[in-house]
């Protein structure tokens, strides 16, 4: 079995992920599945004091996301439809990430 250590930048914290397959090839692809670039700052407040975060809404859809602890803000990753183990950050049609702005819910 081979493995590749790979680290992701997400604000000013360092994530280590390790991938592994049975060749070269396979630990290529697995690391290919983390195809989401790092990511320095909020993109509404500028903050670099970023997390990861994942939740589960109505006991059934999972989803994981950058977290801004200032302004509360999320980066929801994708999925691709075909291979739900490779993930992306979301996009706008104009190539931004799709910082999302949090919004109090109304009591």
């Amino acid at each position: 079995m081979l493995q590749l250590m790979t680290t992701k930048r997400i604000g000013r914290r360092q994530f280590h992920f390790t991938v592994e397959g049975k060749n070269f090839h396979e630990v290529v692809a697995e690391y290919d599945r983390l195809s989401f670039t790092d990511v320095a700052a909020c993109g509404i407040c500028g903050s670099d004091n970023l997390d990861l975060g994942s939740r589960v809404a109505q006991g059934k859809f999972k989803y994981t996301s950058v977290k801004c602890r200032d302004c509360k803000a999320d980066l929801t990753f994708g999925k691709r439809e075909d291979d739900d183990q490779t993930y992306f950050l979301r996009r706008k049609e104009s190539g931004e990430l799709d910082w999302r702005p949090f919004e109090k819910k109304a009591e």
